[in-house]
């Protein structure tokens, strides 16, 4: 053999063999033995997966993955019959929110029964008097008339005047749509009897006689008294931040996203503290963040679309078309129920073209629009407004639009939507904590059974999301799974409403995962374990596809991965 064939021969061998070490040998980390569910196409399980540089690189067999990518250094590891899937992704809460009413104020949500009463919120809001200091205010949260005892019991200032009279109390209605405040308060925000409604749905709620009742509808109003409270010092807020985001991590969730930055403190200083967290590495979860409509200025382009990088990305803006259905509050096509021979329905925030003309700049600088709409009438206005927006842009595909809850709804309604592209999230809590109030007091059975219609969605063809939107109920994504599927009701007895429109295990599963993914821009990076995604994963101490539906809730998080490496939610 010539030589120069012989050394050309020798280079191939040895170039094929550089190139097999460096590919087949390389995995950072590798599991096996437990299912790991992909959640792809298929829906399908495999028995390992490889990590390398914080993206999936295999998934198989365990003597193909392994053959291929396990080298020395690399770190296997044994799930011991656990169950790895993707994280968890949570397409609706409001994280900084969250913070402020679940670890800075006074925390009086209620889960669990029984109910609470007037009498024993006043007490605890009393046993919190002495925490509050001097000048401050008594802050609170998570008061709900539909579920207090007697039946839509509610607070008002005559009763916050009975915790006190020297000290501000405001209290936040488990809904964020209402919200409660003793005389005190009223007088600090200068809110008189004679004080005209601020717009926008905001409402200083009077009695008969015209005096005020202490009671707030919407964020327009609430932010005139907000505007009066102390605020909390940077690290109070930064701290309560990150243990939100760590209890999400604590759930599964890998990426978030925040609905409504700039509801608390402004958008500049919510997208600042965002930033700051992402930057400095101490934010525990990707977030994905929403403008809220309320707070942006005629013109604003301070914040682009899709501006960020793959851990935080802003990407929307976010508009509030009506109220809370279990608060009387959202706007319904026929009236209430509750009282016998209510002729109230609900009232709108904005009318039609107001909305639209608030929305339209936004839309056309190419940011995703998401509308709260939990009545039939909202849903129906933001359906109209969504077919003007995509009519008005013909070059506009893809656009992903979404409605938040679509709570009260029609089949029409659903087969618009699906038509249109619009994604639907459902606050599948609705079910679990209100079910049984909607169905037998509120709205009634024919409109009860057909809230949070995903089922609906499925046989038409659409996508939808389920989350929390936190802090309205509990984070937890493998409690939407539960949720979703057996459409129970808490509230004894048990009943499962509108069972038309559950899905399976899978379906709901693909809702908190690759959908939700796909709802907010990002299915080629998480949302299901594929070679080339981003290594977010949940490790779970059971297969919810092998559980009991109603038991998929109570499967324990052991581990959360990012970028293949594990969260810390200590």
């Amino acid at each position: 053999m010539h030589l120069l064939s012989r050394i050309t021969i020798a280079s191939i061998c040895l170039l094929s063999a550089s190139q097999i070490a460096n590919a087949a040998g390389n995995a950072d980390t590798i599991f096996y033995g437990g299912p790991i569910v992909t959640v792809n196409a298929k829906n399908e399980e495999v028995q390992a997966l490889a990590i390398q540089d914080g993206k999936i690189v295999a998934a198989g067999t365990k003597g193909a993955v392994t053959k291929k990518w396990q080298a020395s250094s690399t770190n296997m590891i044994d799930l011991k019959g656990q169950t790895l899937m993707p994280g968890f992704v949570e397409p609706h809460v409001h994280i900084i929110n969250t913070a402020v009413s679940n670890v800075l104020w006074v925390n009086l949500s209620n889960f669990t029964l029984p109910y609470d009463t007037l009498d024993s919120l006043a007490q605890k809001l009393k046993a919190q008097l002495g925490t509050v200091p001097q000048g401050g205010w008594l802050l609170a949260s998570g008061a709900d008339p539909s579920r207090t005892s007697p039946f839509m019991a509610e607070l008002t200032a005559d009763i916050l005047d009975k915790v006190s009279t020297e000290v501000p109390i405001f209290v936040m209605n488990q809904s964020d749509h209402i919200a409660y405040v003793n005389h005190k308060a009223l007088d600090l925000a200068g809110i008189k009897d004679q004080t005209p409604n601020p717009g926008n749905g905001g409402v200083y709620v009077k009695d008969a006689q015209g005096k005020l009742t202490g009671k707030l509808l919407e964020f327009p109003a609430f932010a005139t008294v907000m505007s009066k409270f102390p605020a909390p010092t940077q690290a109070q807020l930064i701290g309560a931040i990150q243990k939100t985001m760590k209890n999400m991590a604590s759930k599964g969730a890998t990426t978030v996203a925040d609905v409504g930055v700039g509801s608390y403190a402004g958008i500049e200083k919510e997208v600042a503290i965002y930033k700051g967290l992402v930057a400095n590495g101490s934010a525990p979860v990707r977030v994905r963040g929403y403008l809220w409509g309320e707070s942006l200025p005629t013109g604003y382009n301070a914040v682009k679309p899709n501006e960020g990088n793959d851990f935080l990305r802003f990407i929307g803006v976010k508009y509030i078309s009506d109220g809370s259905t279990q608060g009387l509050t959202a706007a319904l096509n026929d009236p209430y129920i509750y009282p016998s021979g209510s002729n109230w329905s609900g009232d709108l925030n904005y009318k039609d073209d107001q909305l639209l003309g608030l929305m339209k700049p936004f839309f056309d600088q190419g940011w995703q629009i998401a509308i709260h709409s939990n009545g039939d009438k909202a849903v129906e206005q933001s359906l109209n407004n969504y077919e003007k927006l995509l009519g008005q842009n013909p070059k506009a595909k893809d656009r992903r639009l979404r409605i938040e809850h679509f709570t009260i709804n029609t089949p029409d309604q659903v087969q618009r939507a699906v038509k249109m592209g619009v994604i639907p999230g459902f606050t599948i809590g609705h079910v679990d904590y209100w079910g049984e109030a909607f169905n037998d007091r509120l709205i009634g059975p024919e409109r009860s059974k057909r809230i949070d219609p995903a089922g609906d969605f499925k046989r038409a063809g659409g996508k939808f999301t389920l989350h929390s939107d936190t802090p309205v109920t509990n984070f937890g994504p493998l409690n939407y799974i539960s949720e979703e599927v057996t459409r129970l009701w808490q509230a004894s007895p048990q009943k499962a409403l509108g069972k038309n429109q559950g899905v399976s295990v899978d379906d709901a599963i693909r809702a908190v995962t690759i959908d939700a993914a796909y709802d907010l821009f990002s299915e080629n990076l998480i949302g299901s374990l594929e070679v080339g995604k981003k290594a977010d994963l949940v490790v779970l101490e059971k297969n919810p596809r092998k559980t009991a539906p109603e038991d998929i809730r109570n499967i324990k998080v052991k581990e959360t991965w990012i970028d293949g490496k594990q969260v810390s939610w200590q």
